[in-house]
């Protein structure tokens, strides 16, 4: 069984909205006072808290505050649980020799929500005919309509309930037998990049995907909303006289909410567009290729404004999202799909014709491939896509040594007839499905 998430739009009633807000602050507060007791305890006997011993904590809780005793149990305990992870992420970054990171109380502003064990236990789904829509149960709150759909029916297990930017949203786990998705029957090879979104090198020629920059072509009503609300809170902090815990006005709270919004926009035509240029990849081609990308690496370096400039396009196009998601598509189409070590192929130095590399280190800036062995000219990326295309050929055609020029002289319909490998699609990573607005 397969795990697959679908988030769900909810719209709540007035009633319904201030009691959302209510439970959210109550959940925001227990994290606040468990990672309280956590420090108090530790500070005091030199150990630490386990969930366990939290877990027997919050009974006790529940027993003096009523409104704690109001909450559904298990949805505490999945609070209790996050903090838990926090600090496994804490102590493995401490172990690992990287910046700790000691879990921070959170506000109630960035409290992201609360979530259910059970379905069944606090929640209850009653989506609506073929699946569509619908109604959601939640304890306390009564029946609340929803608005969306899954992609792939299945039996709800978990739920969390979320508040971004004043909207509030369900995100249900689904367990599901399979994944039904076509598998293409061309092999083709891409390379990423900032100037194309993709590279796309196939047997019968060069193809790119535009970028579209959702960030870049919002970024100067990004920057016009962050001065807004920056040149308020200074105002507010002067009238106050407080740096800290100021009165939010409502103009304060109106800008803010835009800015939210905002950002929110950005991240859904992200998501989507990202989705469905790796679902096209994967209903197009059967076998696909493309290179390793560590882009913590390549966003190390932030010294200069081009290179400032450059991170935040590289990091705005999501490019290790969009490999994750067309691995797990080609996993769930059981296709043919392989990433490249870059170090070894190096894909963007070595020439595609001649298989050589260049006694000279292309930079970044060099934008064309001219080699000085063979004398082939084409731009870089290009260049890549191509130097994939063959590397996927002889993996293909049995070749195991990766920088090897075998098998390139062979046609490619001799490696690839379009029939799936005969491989078993590794488990699929957890996802969710779009919310429909």
């Amino acid at each position: 069984m397969l795990n697959r998430k679908v988030t769900y739009r909810l719209y709540p009633n007035v009633e319904q909205e201030a009691r959302l807000q209510e439970t959210l602050g109550l959940h925001q507060r227990l994290y606040n006072a468990a990672l309280e007791e956590r420090i108090h305890v530790y500070r005091e006997t030199g150990k630490g808290l386990s969930f366990a011993d939290q877990c027997k904590v919050l009974t006790q809780w529940r027993k003096t505050v009523p409104a704690l005793a109001s909450l559904n149990a298990q949805s505490e305990q999945v609070t209790l649980k996050r903090l838990h992870l926090a600090f496994q992420h804490f102590f493995r970054r401490v172990k690992n020799g990287e910046t700790p990171g000691f879990p921070r109380f959170k506000s109630l502003r960035r409290y992201p929500g609360w979530g259910y064990k059970t379905h069944g236990d606090g929640w209850n789904l009653h989506p609506g005919e073929n699946g569509k829509h619908g109604k959601m149960y939640l304890q306390g709150f009564g029946l609340v309509p929803i608005r969306g759909k899954a992609r792939t029916p299945g039996t709800p297990v978990t739920c969390e309930i979320l508040h971004k930017a004043g909207k509030w949203f369900a995100s249900v786990t689904l367990e599901v037998e399979a994944i039904p998705r076509e598998c293409g029957t061309e092999m083709g090879a891409f390379d990423w990049g900032v100037a194309d979104f993709l590279t796309i090198a196939a047997p019968h020629g060069i193809e790119t995907v535009k970028n579209p920059r959702h960030l870049r072509n919002q970024l100067a009503e990004l920057k016009r909303l962050s001065k807004e609300v920056s040149r308020k809170v200074v105002a507010a902090q002067k009238m106050s006289g407080r740096k800290k815990g100021f009165p939010v006005s409502h103009s304060l709270r109106k800008a803010i909410h835009a800015l939210a919004c905002l950002h929110a926009k950005i991240v859904r035509s992200r998501k989507d567009f990202l989705h469905q240029t790796s679902a096209w990849l994967v209903e197009r081609f059967g076998a696909l290729a493309t290179e390793a990308l560590n882009v913590q690496s390549m966003t190390k370096s932030g010294k200069g404004s081009r290179k400032k400039g450059l991170n935040r396009e590289i990091l705005s196009s999501s490019p290790s999202a969009f490999l994750q998601m067309t691995k797990t598509k080609a996993e769930e189409a059981g296709s043919w799909y392989e990433e490249a070590p870059t170090r070894e192929i190096k894909p963007t130095q070595r020439c595609h014709a001649c298989w050589e590399l260049p006694e000279e280190r292309k930079t970044l800036s060099d934008r064309q491939h001219q080699c000085p062995h063979c004398g082939v000219t084409c731009s870089r990326d290009e260049n890549a896509a191509l130097v994939l295309l063959r590397w996927l050929q002889q993996r293909l055609a049995g070749d195991t040594g990766l920088c090897s020029p075998q098998g390139a002289g062979q046609e490619l319909s001799d490696v690839w007839s379009g029939v799936r490998p005969g491989v078993i699609p590794a488990p699929a990573m957890k996802h969710e499905t779009h919310a429909i607005p």
